[in-house]
């Protein structure tokens, strides 16, 4: 009930038309509804409220595979809510999998990041390079990887997919990801506002294609990566400078102005990813959403929602903000857990 859930209900819905598809999500972002006519959770067979930190056993029966993508979802909310970070994107995902493989789970699949490389040379970083993490969220993931690699065996394989940074239109959109920050604010103001000097590298892949990839991981047989596989998810030509994002989105929208903060503290998040791993893994699961079209595709659905917003960064588009707010009228505890009677209802 995230922002990239919806994509992948979508494909595995169309690739295994057969199976039983059950959703969990705490709910904290089920209202960010953006420019849908209907629940993507219609599109699972059944959607199950409740907190991945605390959960009944029962809702693992007779499961074959966990997609587990619930987590908190970057650096801002990592930062200030470090404690629950570790709690939830690390402690709960290996409990989650340990009891998994206990009730017969036979494949574990780990949305993981290439933001555990955190400061790096021009040397694109390949799976075998050392590890930089330099906040709470990237943290977490190198802590969950490392875990992992311990339960993985014959009988319950494990995949890892180190995912660029994700990107395109959503049910659930957000815009506290660089590229859909940018478009939003061509389509508000006129303006792109780049909070860091613009050389930063980021690797780069939109939601449809990190779906593709889960897809994989779920099919792929052990014989090809192993039992635990950690893999870089994307594609070489998606290494971008975040200045050669805000220019490519002038390019789609036009008269947009471009300002790049030459005072902001310099961004040590900086790193080129090689994908050749992926590539030679799963060469019919490779990104075929590219810049430009996954730009297109933003500026389409903020238009159709007619989107107006300049001040967007302030607003439920950013996840943060929602948690935030959610905290501020006591819905919310310090450790993100729903207070009094606030909990959704189990369906």
């Amino acid at each position: 009930m995230g922002y990239i859930g919806p994509s992948v209900v979508e494909r595995l819905r169309e690739s295994f038309p057969g199976s039983l598809i059950v959703g969990l999500d705490m709910g904290y972002f089920a209202s960010c509804l953006t420019n849908t006519e209907i629940l993507p959770e219609c599109g699972i067979d059944l959607q199950y409220f409740a907190d991945v930190r605390n959960f009944s056993n029962d809702l693992l029966k007779d499961v074959d595979v966990i997609v587990h993508l619930a987590a908190i979802s970057n650096d801002p909310m990592g930062n200030k809510f470090e404690k629950v970070t570790t709690d939830i994107n690390y402690r709960a995902s290996i409990e989650l999998a340990k009891r998994g493989k206990e009730v017969g789970v036979k494949t574990f699949v780990y949305a993981s990041s290439c933001s555990m490389y955190g400061s790096a040379d021009d040397r694109p970083r390949t799976e075998e390079s050392p590890l930089n993490p330099l906040t709470a969220y990237a943290k977490s993931k190198v802590f969950a990887e490392k875990d992992l690699e311990k339960l993985a065996d014959k009988s319950f394989k494990v995949t890892s997919l180190r995912f660029s940074t994700a990107c395109g239109m959503s049910k659930r959109l957000r815009l506290d990801l660089v590229l859909n920050d940018f478009v939003a604010g061509a389509i508000s103001s006129k303006k792109i506002t780049i909070m860091s000097d613009g050389t930063p590298w980021r690797p780069l892949i939109n939601i449809k294609d990190m779906a593709r990839a889960i897809d994989w991981a779920i099919s792929r047989e052990i014989s090809n990566g192993g039992e635990f596989l950690a893999v870089n998810v994307g594609s070489d030509e998606w290494n971008y400078q975040v200045r050669d994002l805000a220019e490519a989105v002038q390019k789609v929208i036009p008269d947009v102005d471009v300002s790049i903060n030459k005072n902001a503290q310099p961004d040590k998040r900086s790193y080129k990813v090689s994908f050749d791993l992926f590539k030679e893994l799963a060469p019919d699961y490779q990104p075929r959403v590219d810049l430009i079209s996954s730009i297109k595709e933003l500026k389409n659905g903020l238009e159709a929602m007619n989107f107006n917003n300049s001040d967007f960064r302030n607003s439920t588009f950013m996840r943060l903000s929602v948690l935030a707010d959610l905290r501020s009228k006591g819905l919310l505890t310090e450790e993100l857990e729903w207070a009094h009677n606030e909990r959704p209802i189990t369906n």
